[in-house]
């Protein structure tokens, strides 16, 4: 089997075509604000525990700067500066004022907003030709040649690109099509994390997305509309040792217990009007403890109720309740293999299969949108639910069917963030995915144990 690797996906920091709130492209006229190197400098050191074997950077100068940045103090490694990571080419547009574009063009606007990857500009399709170019960005890495890692763990290779390059090759290294171009968050400087565990040619994962702590920016800025923060629980002791607890009413451990503190404290000056949670024990306690860091001090009560949703409970594994994963192996010859291969095909002893996952998960999903959105058209909500529950309602947003259900991981006492910008009917965005921040740091180093 060939080794593992991990791809860590930057996009360049502060430009001044950035602050004038211009249309970039591929026009090489910006550079790096002061606020852009120092956020560089910020990837640098939130990324002082991996060792680079590869880097790729785009041939524009706002991406080298960044790049120079954050290599600055690894000269062994020298980027491979490729046209292939260039920006979404929007030469039509390049130098011009988003608010002049949308009133000079307002149709075009609208399209750029809500559709993207159907805009036509002089004959051409930008985001489908960037989506092209990212999977040849994939062939060109595939091709070449993997030094043993320096730092004995993984090759580990260093992409500094821009927001619509990173978005593509995101979208592409996990086999989306152009649509996700709109719902992929980027922002300056933002790190996402991409994992290939079987090396190239094998299954992909999201680890994380758009992370934005390193800059001192808790969760990617919110531009209008409804705002969700999904959490998964912190850690249990079946977690920690690798037991399937799937329903089973297990508590936090002390260590889970304290990722949900770590969790409240991140997020204790982010606004929230609603909680929903899974009446399960474990999500119960960490949004609880959430909750219970914003409450009244004068009562020692929350602020806020916290709702159960029956659905947001955990996939049942039914007989593989409380089993180890060798347990399963004797018992269930051949079955725990095709869980972790082919999991869409599995159906649990006595349990659930995914197919049953995907529906309740969205059922209770689009019950929580429509409740937030009720309460007010930029209102905010926490909800804390389970790995698998979490996963089909993130896979779900990219209209993914559970073949997808290894694609986006889930730590203990992780953050994701989603967003609607137009309301509930149209798109959502993927914000972050899986902040470990608060917990370890940029890599997510929570428990790896059992759903």
């Amino acid at each position: 089997m060939s080794s593992a690797i991990r791809v860590v996906i930057v996009r360049h920091g502060e430009s001044t075509y950035n602050i004038e709130k211009r249309i970039q492209g591929r026009l090489d006229r910006s550079e790096l604000t002061a606020r852009g190197v120092e956020q560089a400098n910020c990837v640098r050191q939130a990324l002082a525990g991996l060792s680079f074997d590869l880097a790729y950077v785009s041939p524009l100068r706002r991406a080298q700067q960044t790049a120079n940045e954050i290599l600055k103090e690894t000269p062994e490694v020298s980027p491979d500066v490729t046209p292939l990571l260039y920006e979404i080419d929007l030469s039509a547009w390049e130098g011009i004022r988003f608010d002049d574009l949308k009133t000079q063009a307002p149709d075009q606007h609208y399209a750029w907003r809500h559709c993207p990857q159907d805009l036509e500009l002089n004959g051409r399709y930008p985001v489908r030709d960037v989506w092209q170019q990212a999977r040849d960005f994939w062939q060109y890495a595939r091709s070449q040649p993997l030094p043993e890692p320096v730092n004995g763990d993984r090759p580990t290779i260093l992409v500094v690109g821009h927001s619509g390059i990173n978005r593509s090759l995101i979208g592409t290294a996990l086999g989306l099509n152009s649509e996700a171009y709109a719902r992929i968050g980027q922002n300056n400087c933002a790190i996402s994390v991409l994992n290939f565990p079987q090396g190239w040619d094998g299954p992909v994962q999201l680890e994380s997305l758009n992370l934005t702590a390193h800059l001192g920016i808790c969760l990617p800025p919110k531009t209008s509309g409804v705002r969700l923060l999904l959490v998964r629980h912190g850690e249990t002791e079946w977690n920690r040792q690798q037991r399937f607890q799937g329903q089973r009413d297990i508590p936090l451990n002390e260590n889970g217990r304290l990722q949900a503190q770590q969790a409240a404290a991140f997020l204790k000056e982010i606004p929230l009007n609603l909680a929903f949670s899974s009446p399960l024990k474990r999500p119960w306690e960490t949004a609880m403890a959430i909750l219970n860091e914003r409450g009244d001090p004068s009562n020692g009560r929350p602020q806020l109720s916290l709702e159960a949703i029956a659905d947001l409970q955990e996939i049942s594994h039914g007989e593989w309740e409380g089993l180890y994963e060798h347990e399963i192996k004797a018992n269930y010859p051949g079955q725990l293999d095709a869980w972790q291969s082919t999991p869409a095909s599995v159906q649990m002893p006595a349990g659930e299969n995914l197919d049953r996952v995907w529906a309740r998960s969205r059922s209770a999903w689009q019950q929580i949108v429509r409740a937030t959105e009720s309460h007010a058209a930029n209102a905010d909500a926490l909800v804390v639910a389970h790995d698998a529950v979490n996963k089909a309602i993130v896979s779900q947003l990219f209209d993914l069917d559970p073949t997808a259900f290894w694609y986006f991981k889930q730590g203990n006492g992780a953050v994701t963030v989603i967003d609607y910008p137009y309301g509930a009917a149209e798109y959502p965005i993927l914000r972050s995915l899986n902040i470990t921040s608060h917990i370890g740091g940029v890599i997510d180093c929570t428990a790896a144990g059992a759903l």
